[in-house]
Formats: structure tokens, C-alpha cells, sequence
């Protein structure tokens, strides 16, 4: 008996080893069935003002899943005039932001910042003049006085004055209020044509004639995603999946159901209204801001090295930016041109 009863104890141990490792595989399988929804990479993405339609392509990747379904979960920090969230790209605090045009990348090659654009979801910029009704072309704004930033003067203006032969003699200080303009019929005055013209609207009770740079040869990219090199190069998968689902926010903010993006648009901006909303919607889609050109072929974000290379060219002849900078630096093309969504366009 005695050599029989380590076999039996053995298989006894046995007996309760499996009685305790089947619930801990149901426990174990359970948390594999469950890993996808709680293993979502957290992503911080900063904005570079307050929010507005202009965005809405993200706040829709926000609300309708899309970032949840690409394993996602996005946290949207606008920016404002108390905020620079671009500062916090390169140290870490954010892990994509919003850039404005093609000349913050540039600078920041020149200044040796990690930074490089990895879409475009703008193919043109917004910037534009403004008007009075009696301009009848492009060319009578010489013989008007412009009311431009400092920012602009140093920037687009430059490339105007190059291409067009405009002069800094008719500029003043644009301070960011419509009421100059509207006071003096003689002059035009700068903003973006999904909101600007909208005030313009409101107050002076006119439409004001429209002249977007873009469609004269201010070719740059606008609204882009910005990351630091690092992420590109050590995560690639998690930033072609946040550009992926971007692009499809931005097919559905433009196509779809953009109800729920608005509403959030409003509750982290109080001021903007659903008049104000639907304007620049219009506007982005009667102008192409964002579905336009090489998108109908490669898909929204599309960007070409043939368009970075012509808009770096006019700034270095407008003498914006200097002609020995590694501008390829600035950018890549590896996450865009795939046709991403574009079955989703109406």
C-alpha cells in the first residue's frame, strides 16, 4: 500500500491543480478577449487656436469611433491665445499637433526641432482678402490700402509683393476687428475665408468679394499633423493609424452626420455657433479647402514633393526663407497618398 500512495497523492495534486487552473484560464481568456479595448494608446493632439469648424475633421474621429476603432483613444487640447501647444510637441507634453502652413515646418528645420509633417488636411490654405464689392479682380487690391498682420507682412505678404508687385506702402496694421475695413471703402483686409467673411457679413451687412491666395499661387499645405521625428521612427504604426483615422474623420465631418463633432466643437468653444459652423463648412467645401486637387485621386492629407518644392521655391524668391535649407526635412510622404476613405466622399 504504502508504494502505491505517492501515486495516488500525485494524481490527487494533479486533480487539484487542474481544478484551480481552469478558472484561471477563463480568467486568462477573458482578459486576452478584452486586451484590444483596454490596451487603446493614449494620444494627446494639440490644436493651434480655439475650436472651430476648421477642426472638425478631428473632433469627428472623436465622437463617431473612428479613433476607438483604430485602437485609439485621442484626447483634443485646443489651443487659444493663452496656450501654445506647438511648444509642447517637441518635449513630449503632446504627441501630434496641429501646424498652421508649410513655413512653421521650414522654421523648425532651420532651428533643429524634431518636428516633421506627416499630413496635410488642408490643400489650401485659407488665407484670403477681403474686399469690398466694387473690386472687380485680383490686381485692383494694389491700388487699395491692406489691412495685414505683422505675422502676415512678414509671411504671405512678402510673396505678394514678389509675384504680384504689391507694396508695404499700402499696408496697416491689421488688429484683428473688421471695423477699419468696413469704415474705409478704399481698403481689403486679411483673414480666412471660413470665418472672417462671415463677421464681415454680419456687421457690415454686405458680401464682401473673396480673393483666396491659394487659388493665385500661394501654394502651401495647410492644417497639417505634425509629430516628432522620434515617433515616426520608433512608432510608425501608432502615427499611420492616427493620420488614417483623421482622414476618415475629416470624409465624415465633410459627408456625413457632423452633428455630434459640432456640438463638441461648442461645448470646448461656448462663443461659436451653429451659424457660424455651417458658414465655414460651406466655405471649405465650395473653395476645396480640404477635398480638392491630388485628393480626388490619393485621398484627403494627400501631400506631393512636387507642391512642397514649388511653395518653397516662391518663399525663397519672396526671400521668406532661405535657399539652403534641407526643406525634404521638414516632411515625409510614408503615411499619406493611399487613398484613405476616399470612398466615403459624396
Amino acid at each position: 500500500m504504502r508504494l502505491r500512495f505517492p501515486r495516488l497523492r500525485s494524481q490527487h495534486l494533479r486533480f487539484q491543480n487542474l481544478r484551480f487552473l481552469a478558472p484561471l484560464a477563463a480568467i486568462v481568456a477573458a482578459l486576452v478577449i478584452s486586451a484590444p479595448a483596454d490596451a487603446a494608446d493614449k494620444v494627446t493632439f494639440g490644436t493651434n487656436w480655439v475650436a472651430q469648424a476648421e477642426h472638425g475633421g478631428f473632433y469627428q474621429a472623436v465622437v463617431d469611433g473612428t479613433y476607438e476603432k483604430y485602437g485609439l483613444n485621442v484626447t483634443i487640447v485646443p489651443g487659444g491665445p493663452q496656450a501654445n501647444n506647438r511648444l509642447l510637441l517637441p518635449v513630449g507634453k503632446i504627441d501630434f499637433y496641429m501646424g498652421a502652413n508649410m513655413l512653421q515646418a521650414f522654421s523648425s528645420v532651420v532651428e533643429g526641432i524634431p518636428t516633421v509633417i506627416v499630413a496635410a488636411m488642408f490643400q489650401k490654405d485659407p488665407q484670403v482678402l477681403i474686399a469690398h464689392p466694387d473690386v472687380e479682380k485680383f490686381e485692383d487690391l494694389k491700388t487699395r490700402t491692406l489691412f495685414i498682420s505683422k505675422e502676415g507682412l512678414a509671411s504671405y505678404y512678402q510673396w505678394l509683393v514678389a509675384d504680384y508687385g504689391f507694396s508695404e506702402n499700402q499696408v496697416k496694421p491689421y488688429t484683428f476687428n473688421a471695423a477699419p475695413f468696413l469704415v474705409d471703402k478704399n481698403s481689403a483686409m486679411q483673414g480666412y475665408i471660413t470665418s472672417e467673411p462671415y463677421a464681415v457679413e454680419q456687421q457690415g451687412g454686405f458680401k464682401p468679394k473673396l480673393f483666396l491666395l491659394a487659388d493665385y499661387g500661394f501654394d502651401t499645405y495647410a492644417t497639417t499633423i505634425e509629430t516628432r521625428t522620434q515617433l515616426v521612427e520608433q512608432n510608425p504604426d501608432l502615427v499611420q493609424r492616427f493620420v488614417d483615422a483623421s482622414i476618415i474623420g475629416w470624409y465624415n465631418y465633410l459627408y456625413g452626420d457632423n452633428a455630434k463633432a459640432n456640438a463638441l466643437i461648442k461645448q470646448d468653444n461656448p462663443e461659436m455657433t451653429d451659424a457660424m459652423i455651417a458658414f465655414s463648412i460651406e466655405k471649405m467645401k465650395a473653395y476645396g479647402i480640404v477635398d480638392s486637387g491630388d485628393t480626388k485621386t490619393m485621398g484627403i492629407g494627400a501631400m506631393t514633393d512636387a507642391r512642397v518644392k514649388s511653395f518653397y521655391d516662391k518663399m525663397v524668391q519672396a526671400k521668406v526663407v532661405k535657399p539652403d535649407i534641407d526643406y525634404r526635412k521638414a516632411y515625409t510622404l510614408k503615411f499619406v497618398d493611399k487613398g484613405v476613405g476616399k470612398e466615403l466622399a459624396k
